[in-house]
């Protein structure tokens, strides 16, 4: 009966933080914003907005083979799963706790894989440092396709904060994040007082930093550097398709041409980085910038088209990752189970 009742919860928690995050999405929207999601659902053509999913599903399955090539210099050989796994457990952390998934990625590989924590968090902040700069070549692309139009991107987005207010429940949102905020300054702290004082804790701090170094510089000792490069590029050129192919699912959207697709992208981008899960601002950074491409005379408000089309990729692609997310945590979880299977001998 005990074990019965432990594993109903193994699977009943998860689920319902699963929902719960649905939920607390949904309810930090402002009614209007509510207005324009169901709308873009109802109007949406559904099989782009499947195959866009399809597309987004390819780049997460690139990732989490490329990390074997960050891994293996440093004598790990993982499994695809155990890494993919891994990665989507961390995209469904980062929408309640920001910047907690590659953390929280970490510590699962060592669990699965036993890779050392510090060496795997080391490898996925070397990925973030390879994500930063292709983000960077798509902003000079998309720039350079549209000099004439930067101008009007800066007095969008101004003309969007100054009357932006924030009129759905976010206070939740506010916690966590600061929670994670003040999480990370009160251990930094601590770590320097442990370092200080404690000449033990000294020397396992010095080789954590050794080994989170080790990860980072493990592109280096690759000798798939080639492959490596191959799936980052792959990775982004999925990331700029399955935004991008979503235009089709709106009949005046789907005429526009790839600056107007590479402008929204980077726009959606930086929505997500504003914003933790981009709630409400990803849709209207994507809104606003799509509006100069097939309503310039609207200057002052937003194309309910463009702003449909904001929704149906935020929505659809976050979605996809609480789902992912919580197949792979229920696969995993005597690994990141919350409910422990016997009590500590």
């Amino acid at each position: 009966m005990k074990k019965a009742i432990l594993n109903i919860l193994k699977i009943g928690i998860p689920i319902a933080f699963g929902l719960g995050l649905i939920w607390l999405f949904y309810d930090a929207l402002c009614e209007d914003e509510k207005d324009h999601l169901f709308n873009a659902f109802r109007t949406a053509d559904y099989t782009w907005v499947f195959l866009s999913l399809i597309i987004g599903w390819l780049s997460h399955a690139s990732r989490a083979y490329r990390q074997k090539y960050l891994l293996k210099p440093l004598g790990y050989n993982i499994s695809f799963w155990n890494s993919y796994h891994a990665l989507m457990i961390g995209y469904l952390v980062n929408l309640a706790f920001p910047r907690a998934g590659e953390a929280s990625r970490a510590g699962i590989l060592s669990k699965t894989e036993k890779v050392p924590f510090q060496k795997g968090f080391g490898t996925i902040l070397a990925e973030r440092t390879f994500d930063v700069a292709m983000l960077g070549i798509v902003s000079a692309i998309m720039l350079i396709l549209q000099l004439d139009k930067i101008d009007l991107f800066q007095e969008k987005i101004a003309h969007f904060n100054t009357g932006a207010d924030n009129c759905g429940n976010t206070l939740v949102f506010s916690i966590l994040g600061g929670v994670v905020k003040y999480g990370i300054i009160f251990g930094f702290i601590l770590v320097v007082l442990l370092f200080t004082f404690k000449s033990g804790i000294r020397r396992k701090i010095i080789d954590f930093v050794k080994g989170l170094f080790e990860g980072v510089f493990s592109i280096f000792k690759s000798k798939n550097k080639v492959p490596f490069i191959a799936h980052t590029l792959f990775i982004w050129m999925m990331y700029v398709s399955m935004f991008s192919i979503c235009f089709y699912a709106i009949d005046s959207t789907s005429v526009l041409g790839l600056d107007a697709m590479l402008a929204g992208f980077v726009a959606g981008t930086l929505g997500m980085i504003v914003v933790q899960g981009g709630i409400g601002v990803y849709p209207a950074f994507v809104g606003l910038i799509i509006t100069i491409y097939i309503a310039p005379e609207d200057f002052n408000g937003i194309s309910p088209d463009a702003l449909a089309l904001g929704w149906i990729i935020w929505a659809s692609q976050t979605i996809m990752m609480i789902i992912l997310g919580l197949i792979s945590y229920l696969i995993n979880s005597k690994n990141v189970s919350l409910i422990p299977d016997e009590k500590p001998k």
